[in-house]
């Protein structure tokens, strides 16, 4: 499996020719949604939800299914039956990876808001997992985590702990356009430096293998 990063929290999953996108928002590039027909996302705010891409996607493609929490299907009503309802402890399959949904809901930002939905997406078996705008332990294995590393909900300490809770063989940082180079360079540092887990930084647009 192939793993693609893209801005902020979006990736794109590809394995012999399935391709899976989660949280294309408003900074994704266009060339996330080539070939893609199916997508996860983790919750409604604008950062993960771009209505218009996914709408204007949707209409090019009659296979074109998005997967997400109630608040965001609300949203794709141009979608017609194309945007499915999905919620946490489901599982089920899209672009032909199994897919859990856990957690269920948004990291706290301050005095109770933002009170929204979020749902993490544990793929292929804990493959990949993609806790959207929260730091939600799965109750199984994880080989590849996703973990956010700049949030107004988040602390440097948190994403540190998150990755030692969830212990996975590799973790790489996501939900992070607000940092600059350098703040890049000294969350990484410091994700890098606690722990068994080996850390590494995608570059946008780059390709790993999982």
């Amino acid at each position: 499996m192939e793993l693609t990063k893209y801005t902020h929290s979006c990736v794109v999953l590809d394995d012999g020719g399935r391709r899976l996108l989660i949280d294309p928002g408003i900074w994704t590039e266009p060339a996330a949604l080539a070939a893609v027909t199916a997508v996860l996302v983790t919750h409604d705010h604008f950062d993960h939800l771009d209505v218009d891409l996914l709408l204007a996607a949707g209409r090019a493609d009659s296979g074109f299914v998005v997967f997400a929490p109630a608040a965001v299907v609300a949203q794709l009503a141009g979608l017609a039956g194309a945007a499915v309802v999905v919620e946490a402890g489901q599982h089920f399959t899209a672009a032909g990876f199994a897919v859990t949904a856990v957690g269920g809901a948004h990291a706290e930002i301050y005095d109770g808001a933002p009170g929204t939905s979020n749902l993490g997406y544990v793929i292929d078996g804990g493959t990949v997992y993609h806790p959207g705008d929260s730091l939600h332990v799965p109750d199984q294995p994880v080989r590849t985590l996703l973990v956010p590393a700049a949030a107004p909900w988040l602390k440097l300490a948190e994403a540190i702990d998150f990755v030692r809770a969830v212990a996975p063989a590799a973790a790489h940082p996501i939900h992070d356009a607000t940092l600059s180079q350098v703040g890049q360079a000294g969350t990484d540092r410091w994700l890098a430096s606690k722990g068994d887990t080996d850390f590494s930084r995608i570059p946008v647009g780059a390709t790993i293998t999982l």
